[in-house]
């Protein structure tokens, strides 16, 4: 791997795996693209939901993609905001290695990015929003009947962390995250579309007067018994929970 790379998984990014930078991939590894091909789709969320005793596929897609975007999303802001390289996270440009239990554990890359200074400065997310996240999510909306809000929410809430973490890192400079915020802020993207990833949490007074941490969207974890609601579940969510089983 490249040593600028490398450099990179130390602090909030030591616990994960580096990419593996222009070797072949393992026979366990699967192109992709192939994510796109319904039948491995859904063939991979069948496998991966099995440890849940193929409960709601709803909720076993949801769960599915925040694996997938944690071990995507973490790299690419990386990159593109500690290094400013864009890693090349296209569907159609790497492999992902695989857990025994179907989730996306590591990334197979081609190389190891191009510099920002060659890609429009309004564009500096876009091979990860377009060429990754919409694709991924229109396919796994198809395959679960989940509504591709939930997995884009799924996507934000990943990106957001990171963005947030990326700003404690050691190599971060001040106002390091500020590209990722300014994005998370704007309801459209430069083109005038409209922004799937404006401001997918919120921060809300805890009991103990501390800022609390509240997705807008929920993640649909509920619907499998045995897991119940995540910690950063939105409270309405809740609340309809409650009311549903004192009526």
């Amino acid at each position: 791997m490249p040593s600028s790379l490398a450099r990179l998984y130390v602090g909030p990014l030591q616990h994960l795996a580096a990419p593996v930078i222009g070797s072949a991939a393992s026979p366990g590894d699967i192109p992709a693209r192939e994510l796109l091909d319904p039948a491995c789709l859904t063939g991979l969320l069948e496998r991966f939901g099995a440890r849940y005793a193929h409960g709601d596929r709803r909720a076993v897609a949801s769960l599915w993609s925040k694996w997938h975007f944690g071990a995507v999303i973490a790299h690419g802001l990386a990159a593109n905001l500690l290094l400013e390289r864009d890693l090349p996270l296209g569907l159609g440009e790497l492999h992902l290695q695989q857990s025994s239990e179907g989730k996306t554990s590591g990334l197979v890359l081609r190389h190891a990015g191009r510099p920002l200074a060659e890609i429009d400065s309004h564009s500096r997310f876009a091979t990860l929003m377009d060429g990754h996240l919409r694709p991924l999510i229109e396919a796994l909306a198809a395959a679960s009947g989940a509504s591709p809000r939930v997995f884009w929410s799924n996507a934000g809430n990943t990106f957001e962390h990171f963005a947030g973490a990326l700003a404690d890192h050691p190599m971060a400079s001040p106002g390091v995250s500020e590209p990722a915020k300014a994005l998370l802020a704007s309801r459209t993207l430069p083109d005038g579309r409209r922004n799937p990833l404006h401001r997918p949490v919120r921060y809300v007074e805890g009991d103990d007067g501390t800022p609390r941490r509240v997705r807008r969207l929920c993640c649909l974890r509920y619907l499998i018994d045995e897991l119940g609601y995540c910690a950063n579940c939105p409270l309405e969510c809740r609340h309809r929970a409650r009311h549903a089983e004192t009526s």
